[in-house]
């Protein structure tokens, strides 16, 4: 710092205050300071400076499944939010697990992030709890869990199944399937909650053999699709966990000859870009998500600066999008 302060003509401060865009400096400085750093190949030491203040300007984002098309547009906003802070991001894929998730949590604590974002559908509060217990910031994002290092971004699952559900009962469907995903229990989701609350609300029979559970993917999808309708063929909708399971029960509703929409529609839900392509295009419920990373990594900076405070969990909308499967 002291070289690049000398070959800039500035004080070692002002070059502390470059490297860590911190406060006003006028752009000519600032461009002689980057001129300098770049010509000498400075590169700030995060381990020195983590010892100073007690910060590594990294955060952990741990996802399920890195291969669902999703969550990369949670990373992205996560990302993105974080970069304008000077903070790096560090992604985990866990595929799910409960000991995984776990196992990534302490790395990350291990590693010195300053705070972690994670999906912990997965593990048991118990769990969860003994974590946020020991570091702080916790961001959880579609887990609501009370506890002072934790803060909570809620996308409004329920409300959005509700729409799907009651857009398919309103085109005249009163034989309405489900398929999700096989955790947690699958009466204890919010999208199977608000797939049941509307059918209630019409007069229509719950059958739990019709909500059938298996992987939340493209396969998962396809066998469940077969599975549901080759028993109950008299199924003439169904309503999905995720758009992938979605696109699969298209294509296992072609393979059966059941055209789509008119001898069963579909409805998907997260409105991922692959929703938009698929013959017939799909009808979904859209998630933000990039404003759901944008969110999460907004209150991990928030939390930091303000230590003493509770977050108060955020909610995020979501909208029906009616295109031709339903």
């Amino acid at each position: 710092m002291r070289d690049v302060a000398r070959m800039a003509g500035v004080s070692i401060k002002t070059v502390s205050r470059v490297v860590n865009q911190q406060g006003e400096i006028a752009a000519a400085t600032r461009q002689r300071v980057i001129d300098a750093i770049n010509e000498l190949g400075y590169r700030p030491n995060r381990l020195a400076r983590a010892m100073i203040t007690q910060r590594t300007h990294t955060v952990g984002l741990v996802i399920p499944d890195i291969t669902n098309p999703f969550f990369p547009e949670v990373a992205r906003g996560v990302q993105d939010v974080a970069q304008e802070h000077g903070y790096n991001v560090f992604i985990c894929n866990t595929d799910g697990g409960a000991v995984a998730t776990q196992k990534a949590l302490y790395s990350l604590a291990d590693q010195s992030a300053d705070g972690v974002i994670v999906f912990p559908a997965a593990l048991r509060d118990e769990t969860l709890g003994e974590f946020a217990a020991a570091f702080r910031p916790v961001v959880t994002i579609n887990h609501l869990f009370e506890h002072q290092n934790v803060g909570c971004i809620m996308v409004e699952i329920r409300r959005g199944a509700q729409m799907a559900v009651e857009y398919l009962c309103q085109a005249g469907h009163v034989a309405i399937g489900m398929i999700t995903t096989e955790h947690p229990p699958k009466m204890k989701t919010r999208r199977v909650l608000g797939y049941t609350d509307i059918l209630q609300a019409h007069g229509l029979p719950i059958r739990d053999e019709w909500i059938v559970t298996g992987p939340a993917t493209l396969d998962g999808g396809y066998t469940l699709t077969h599975k549901l309708l080759d028993q109950f063929p008299e199924i003439t909708a169904i309503f999905t966990y995720n758009d992938l399971m979605a696109v699969g029960a298209i294509s296992a509703c072609k393979e059966m000859a059941r055209g789509v929409p008119q001898d069963c529609a579909i409805v998907g839900f997260d409105d991922i870009q692959l929703s938009t392509v698929t013959t017939p295009a799909l009808t979904t419920v859209r998630v933000d998500k990039y404003a759901v990373g944008q969110q999460a990594m907004h209150c991990v900076l928030h939390m930091l600066e303000h230590p003493d405070q509770q977050f108060v969990p955020t909610s995020i909308p979501m909208q029906l999008v009616v295109r031709e499967s339903a």
